[in-house]
């Protein structure tokens, strides 16, 4: 159990406290270096960059450049080789997020980096600044909420992902929470229809006219997207890997898997496996 334990790729957490602030040129670097995964929120804004300033998301490689914005949702595998980048990072917990954030695509779905307004930056670095005092000082939580919900509205606005009150969007973002929450285990339409309390029909209604898909495809995506990462930083072994996402049999999942990316897993692993 230790061994496979051990091949897990690392995963961060808030230890003491619901939200962290820090800066990229004074943070600690094992915050930062290598792959790893984060149980919470993170919400980096990089108020300089360099040319060779380069993100790995999800085996994305994403280039980023003065006042870029990275969201990292929690569970999404993370890479960055920090050179001279100067900015900001937001550490915010699950239960804060979730309470402030009032865009739903942060919610729902990843996002790649993006810019901030031009017209924003300084009210930016006025939220942020009194953000910074806050934490550093009196940290009344409340507070540190109320900048925090200004601050993800300002630098999203762009977006235009204020949240929707439609009950179909309503619930899909309740099934991307089941799916995520359940997707080793429950493979089967049937689940999360009775979990919505409605039919599988009209689920998979729902589904395919918000997002041109079906809820098992949804479901297929969601452990396609977890093996991905597996076989791009982890270490464990493709049947440890078929285990750990629900499959007792290897050979089924890397069906699956063949099926949805068009490569093996073997395949994929070798030629993808890298930093």
């Amino acid at each position: 159990m230790n061994e496979i334990q051990n091949k897990n790729i690392p995963t961060h957490h808030l230890s003491f406290e619901e939200f962290q602030y820090a800066t990229l040129e004074n943070g600690h670097p094992e915050n930062f270096d290598d792959v790893h995964r984060h149980n919470f929120f993170e919400i980096i804004w990089f108020e300089k960059t360099s040319r060779e300033s380069i993100l790995y998301i999800d085996f994305e490689k994403y280039s980023v450049s003065d006042h870029s914005i990275c969201v990292l949702l929690p569970g999404q595998v993370f890479k960055m080789d920090l050179k001279e980048e100067k900015g900001h990072v937001l550490a915010i917990s699950k239960e804060i997020f979730e309470e402030i954030c009032l865009t739903e695509s942060l919610q729902l779905k990843p996002i790649s980096p993006f810019i901030i307004n031009k017209e924003d930056i300084e009210n930016c670095r006025s939220l942020i600044t009194i953000l910074r005092e806050e934490y550093l000082g009196r940290s009344r939580n409340n507070f540190i909420k109320a900048i925090l919900r200004a601050f993800i509205l300002l630098v999203t606005d762009k977006l235009s992902l204020q949240r929707s009150k439609n009950i179909d969007l309503q619930r899909i973002e309740f099934l991307t929470d089941l799916i995520n929450e359940n997707y080793t285990s429950q493979k089967e339409t049937d689940f999360y229809a009775v979990s919505l309390n409605i039919t599988t029909h009209h689920l998979n209604h729902i589904v395919r006219r918000l997002r041109g898909s079906t809820v098992k495809k949804l479901v297929s995506q969601r452990i396609v997207l977890e093996a991905k990462r597996e076989l791009s930083y982890g270490q464990k072994s493709i049947k440890e890997i078929a285990y750990q996402l629900g499959f007792t049999d290897s050979s089924y999942f890397s069906r699956l898997f063949k099926k949805q990316t068009g490569f093996s897993p073997e395949i994929f692993k070798a030629e993808n496996s890298r930093r």
